[in-house]
């Protein structure tokens, strides 16, 4: 199944778990680091460093571009490591979130609460994943190195709904 960006209601509550997906669109990258500080800015009415509503953070923190390319190889980090940071950013707004591996309750709690979605993106194809990456920039903690916030255009990534918005799993 083909989905676009940004996500709208209607398309999470479409996605069932063990649904695979292409994905297209714009979409941001984010890790440990940068979950903290997107936290602890929500904590002091801060804005965000981009409007989490309809968009979808892809927990990973690609490798330099090589000459002529946009990135360099990029896979999906663990969730689990995000799972402090991801009710609140869903409270504030977010819906969907890429990575690899299980979720703890409390997220998979919030995910049922706002109506959100969990995709995974297969481990171990970081260089074929980063095919579908057309387009990358830095927007927020360019201090965090990799771990910077990135705005990438994707195309035809694949993914796999893991948790749906009603919370079944795969």
């Amino acid at each position: 199944m083909q989905i676009f960006t940004p996500f709208t209601t209607e398309t999470i509550r479409q996605l069932n778990a063990g649904d695979t997906i292409e994905l297209s669109g714009e979409i941001y990258t984010a890790r440990d680091a940068a979950h903290a500080r997107m936290v602890q800015a929500l904590k002091n009415g801060d804005a965000p460093p981009f409007s989490y509503e309809g968009q979808a953070v892809f927990y990973a923190g690609p490798c330099p571009a090589p000459p002529g390319k946009p990135i360099g190889s990029i896979g999906p980090t663990t969730s689990g490591r995000m799972d402090a940071y991801s009710p609140a950013l869903m409270e504030a707004g977010l819906r969907v979130m890429i990575g690899k591996g299980e979720r703890s309750p409390a997220v998979v709690d919030a995910i049922k609460k706002y109506g959100g979605v969990y995709l995974v993106a297969v481990g171990g194809v970081a260089a074929l994943m980063a095919k579908c990456v057309t387009k990358a920039e830095t927007i927020a903690y360019d201090d965090l190195g990799t771990e910077a916030i990135r705005r990438l255009t994707v195309e035809n990534l694949p993914l796999v709904v893991a948790i749906d918005h009603l919370g079944r799993g795969m």
